[in-house]
């Protein structure tokens, strides 16, 4: 009999203020006291993408938070206070002179347990490539037995990167965003896309409304391995929680042998 792998996500979509990472923490705080409920659970919480200051790239240096000090002060802080972690949605971060979009993971003591440093970054819009410095490892970490993985907005975009992931045994894939209003589309099937193809469950967490000149679509949702929106917000402030089932994906990985039946010398313009 397989073991039990269960848990429940909740998804903070607010709208991120721009430049205002106290004003940030404010609503992410309002969040946590309007709609989170008590479990016992294991509890997995996601935000939107540079949650604390949005796309502020014009002002990097004054922004960034040093080491994510102040972030993993504030989410440890409500991390102990819920009892659950934080694993997903990325800050600002300067490390070593150098400025990433890094998402950080908050176990339900408080404490660091990894972090992410987006790996593929966005060259129009809101134009990264020429501000952060690209990560290079993907983000694998166990959750109460619970196998998860975490990247971040532009990297669906690149399957090869994903598929690393299921390489690696992952059962959910939390993705946090900021996906304009008009791309939704997109934004919707890729996700479920990867859902299907590597069967784990995606959470995607994105931001809503207006950050600065730039309207942000909402709609965070789950979807399970066969593409099943199982919950799903608004275009605006919202939150929801589900429970996500994860104990049957490894045998019907097994039955469908999807990993099995690869043929990876068949590939090799995929790295050229």
């Amino acid at each position: 009999m397989a073991i039990e792998k269960k848990f429940r996500t909740g998804l903070i979509q607010i709208p991120v203020k721009l430049g205002d990472r106290k004003e940030n923490q404010d609503s992410v705080r309002k969040w946590m006291k309007t709609y989170y409920t008590p479990s016992d659970t294991t509890t997995a919480m996601g935000l939107p993408e540079l949650w604390d200051v949005g796309y502020a790239l014009d002002a990097v240096p004054r922004l960034a938070d040093p080491k994510a000090a102040q972030a993993v002060e504030f989410l440890g802080a409500l991390a102990r206070e819920y009892r659950c972690w934080f694993t997903g949605g990325s800050v600002m971060v300067e490390d070593g002179g150098k400025h990433y979009n890094r998402t950080l993971v908050i176990n339900p003591k408080g404490e660091l347990v990894t972090k992410y440093d987006k790996a593929h970054l966005v060259p129009f819009i809101t134009v990264e490539d020429g501000v952060f410095e690209m990560g290079d490892e993907p983000c694998v970490f166990d959750m109460d037995g619970i196998k998860i993985g975490t990247v971040i907005c532009y990297d669906i975009r690149f399957p090869e990167w994903i598929r690393i992931y299921a390489l690696r045994g992952i059962e959910a894939l939390f993705i946090c965003s900021q996906w304009t209003r008009n791309r939704m589309d997109l934004f919707n099937t890729m996700i479920r896309a990867h859902a299907i193809e590597n069967m784990f469950y995606t959470v995607a967490v994105n931001n809503c409304d207006y950050s600065g000149d730039i309207d942000f679509g909402g709609g965070s949702f789950v979807s399970s391995p066969t593409g099943e929106v199982i919950v799903q917000c608004s275009g605006t402030l919202d939150g929801k929680f589900t429970e996500i089932d994860a104990t049957d994906i490894d045998e019907n990985r097994k039955f469908l042998k999807v990993m099995e039946k690869r043929r990876p010398h068949l590939y090799g313009e995929l790295v050229r």
